[in-house]
């Protein structure tokens, strides 16, 4: 019996239909849907929506890899990178951070810090390991976790910790099915830090329950009062950490693409392996660049630091002085203002304040647990805009 043609049409699947189903459930970045709504306007809209330096890579970083491009230097690299750049993050991490790393198996140059995370994930997972992930943070780690096979467990921090990871909240996060734990200190989006005495119950915990450990210390060189601390330097922790970091914020390098890795050489080796089979390696003008940076650019570093440093006390101020409540981050680049008085959720309040005062800010509840009521606000802009925006909340508040 012949099928009529209207039965055949229902019948077809949609094009959304051959989607892997974790990628067709995936939610849209919220960063991005607020960047997009920027760069779209013709309006005069000033944005703290997007984790970016406002400064451009210095001038010396950005002629080593024109220099090297003048060299002919555009062939590949060995899969872990060219051994001058790891022999640099090497010697970096241990001078700054006092983690010791062998550069020929425990070092891997990644496209970014988000192709480490990844690799990490993907290496380590066996669908339905659970990942625990404190939150709020990155938007990236659930995510990811979930197109890798892994069940995303979030925990909640709280402003009354100043967004710490505590030891009772891990716990109660444990179960049998816990294989990894992600971390993010200094944090995005609330600036919190950890320190040494902090990083101990955990480290306790995590050795009890025999957790591998993903630390993403991109904003590692980016705290205010005192120095980070990695928890790779916790003692017994470094074999089963992987260390994550990069290029993109202390040394004003995001769209030079640049990350890495560190960590015991077998996890390093089954990254490398993933690593190998789908972008064989990154950019060599962009570790140029890098090993540039490391081995050159520690100075201007420094003073983009201070720059930040100046612009968050002016930011937490006038955030209070427009009557938002604000915990006072201690690291990365953002402030992460309370706005449950205004009765407003933080979509809505960032929606209005977008549409009514042209300010872009990232409404907090896209960051997990703990997010909601909360509105994530970079100040890695200038002070005059920093300055501007904060005048346009204020008159946005008074109106409320």
């Amino acid at each position: 019996m012949i099928k009529d043609e209207t039965t055949m049409q229902s019948s077809k699947k949609s094009m959304k239909d051959y989607l892997a189903p974790a990628v067709r459930e995936m939610k849209p970045s919220g960063i991005r849907k607020f960047f997009d709504l920027v760069s779209n306007s013709k309006e005069d809209i000033i944005s703290l929506g997007v984790g970016e330096p406002d400064f451009s890579t210095p001038w010396h970083v950005r002629e080593a890899a024109v220099h090297s491009l003048e060299r002919g230097r555009t062939k590949y690299t060995p899969n872990s990178g060219i051994p001058e750049l790891r022999e640099a993050i090497a010697n970096y991490l241990y001078t700054s951070f006092k983690v010791k790393y062998e550069p020929s198996n425990e070092v891997l140059v990644t496209v970014g810090g988000s192709e480490a995370i990844d690799l990490a994930l993907r290496s380590l997972i066996t669908p339905g390991d659970e990942i625990l992930i404190p939150e709020p943070c990155y938007i990236s780690y659930s995510p990811i976790t979930a197109i890798s096979g892994g069940v995303p467990v979030g925990i909640e921090t709280f402003a009354k910790d100043q967004f710490k990871l505590t030891e009772k909240a891990l716990r109660d996060a444990i179960t049998p099915k816990s294989k990894i734990l992600i971390l993010c200190y200094p944090s995005n989006p609330t600036g919190g830090i950890m320190t040494y005495e902090d990083w101990l119950p955990i480290a306790k915990v995590v050795e009890e329950h025999d957790l591998i450990v993903i630390s993403d210390e991109i904003y590692a060189e980016l705290t205010y009062g005192q120095k980070h601390v990695s928890f790779a330097a916790v003692p017994g922790m470094q074999d089963r950490t992987i260390l994550v970091s990069g290029f993109s914020k202390a040394f004003a390098m995001t769209g030079w693409r640049m990350g890495y890795a560190c960590g015991h050489r077998e996890l390093i080796s089954a990254m490398t392996k993933i690593h190998q089979y789908t972008v064989m390696c990154a950019p060599v003008m962009g570790q140029v660049a890098a090993h540039e940076a490391l081995t050159n650019g520690l100075e201007e570093k420094d003073r983009m630091i201070e720059s930040y440093n100046q612009r968050r006390r002016l930011v937490v101020k006038g955030f209070r002085e427009v009557g938002l409540e604000c915990h006072e981050p201690q690291g990365a680049f953002y402030a992460f203002p309370s706005i449950v008085a205004t009765g407003l959720t933080s979509d809505e309040f960032a929606q209005r304040l977008l549409y009514e005062s042209k300010v872009a800010a990232v409404p907090g509840d896209v960051f997990g647990l703990g997010g909601e009521g909360f509105l994530r606000c970079s100040y890695a802009y200038s002070v005059s805009q920093l300055n501007e925006a904060l005048e346009r909340i204020g008159n946005f508040l008074r109106k409320l």
